[in-house]
Parts: C-alpha cells; structure tokens; sequence
C-alpha cells in the first residue's frame, strides 16, 4: 500500500483519504521528525465525513487533533502459519492477478505502447511537418496516450471546443482547440502513444 501526504493523482487505487503524512515545519506529539509513519506500521482507516476530514487537516499539523498511536508486535511465526494455513487461496488470487496482468500486457502490445519509440518518430516527423498555411496545432501538454478522439477531419470547431482526452497517470486530460476553425488533419487516433509537446490536430482558419 502507498499513503499518499494528501489527495492527488497516481497510479495506486485509492481506498481512503488520509490526513497529512508529513509535517516539515512544527513539532507536534505525533511529528518528533518531519515524517509521521515508520517501518511496519499499519494504517487503519475510519469512516468521516467531508466536512470533519477537512476540520481534521485544519488541525492535525497544528498539534489539535491526536490520533490514536498503539505499540503492537509483529510475530514472524505468526505469519507464516497464516500464509501456510491460506496458501489456496493465496495462489488462487495470484494466479487471477497474473491473469489480468498478462491481459493488460496484450492490449499493450496490440494499441503500440510496447513501441512507443517507433511512435515517436512517426509523431515527431508528422509535428515537423510543415503547416499549411492559415493551419495552427494543437499539441499534447503531457506524455501518455490518446483516451478518446472527440472530433473528425473536415469538422467545424470553435476555440474552447473538446478535441480529445489524454490519458496520463491515470488522471483523463482534455485537450480544447485553442482557435476556431475546420479540423484538417487528426494526428494521432484513440490508443496511439504519445510524448509531451506533440501535434495532435490541425486546425485550418478561415480566411475574410
């Protein structure tokens, strides 16, 4: 399990919202160092509401809210007699990950991500490509891949208007035409690779 310091994108599945992990700046009973959790603790999660988790945040770093901090010991022998006792199970479950492990490793494969170099230099000679005249593009902010494609080539777009949304560290980007105009050319379609400062579409402008 990863604790994150305080809500915010990643790639772990979020099973909770957590108060602040780190507190740099003030000594509290529970921060003697900057950081609150050590080797082997364990973390238990309890039912708020929003408006107390926000209360809780407010008053945590400043020393206001205590937590409840108990010494435990870990029994190696313990554990091991639990993994023996529930070894079944345990196989039957890494077996079901792996299974869906190799299932996303083949949609990887098959949607490019595996040749994401190759991609690259199509997409970097399509970027270098020179625009015609009165086109403008409209490139990717960040590195990832291409979730939807929301227009089509010879459509009419006003600037605000939602071109595609990106994928990236698990977090859907939109991407917004910067200009009006007609989408002359889709660079990259649904599942392409992409990297940071791409083209993704052509808008052609019209000319008074």
């Amino acid at each position: 399990m990863c604790v994150y310091g305080m809500e915010g994108p990643g790639g772990y599945q979020f099973v909770g919202r957590t108060l602040q992990m780190w507190n740099r700046y003030r000594q509290t009973a529970e921060f003697q160092q900057p950081w609150l959790l050590r080797f082997f603790d364990q973390v238990r999660f309890v039912q708020v509401s929003a408006e107390e988790l926000q209360q809780i945040r407010q008053d945590f770093p400043l020393g206001k809210y205590p937590i409840r901090i108990e010494e435990g010991e870990f029994s190696l022998s313990t554990y091991q007699n639990f993994v023996a006792e529930n070894q079944i199970d345990i196989q039957q479950f890494q077996q079901q990950r792996q299974s869906a492990f190799d299932e996303e490793l083949a949609r990887w494969r098959a949607n490019g991500q595996f040749t994401f170099e190759q991609d690259e230099a199509v997409a970097e000679q399509q970027t270098q490509d020179e625009l015609p005249e009165h086109t403008s593009a409209v490139d990717s902010p960040v590195s990832g891949s291409v979730w939807q494609v929301k227009v089509s080539e010879g459509q009419a777009v006003q600037a605000g208007d939602l071109l595609m949304v990106l994928e990236s560290m698990k977090m859907e980007i939109e991407v917004h035409a910067t200009e009006s105009g007609c989408v002359s050319k889709v660079l990259k379609q649904q599942g392409a690779a992409i990297t940071a400062g791409q083209t993704l579409v052509w808008i052609e402008h019209s000319v008074e």
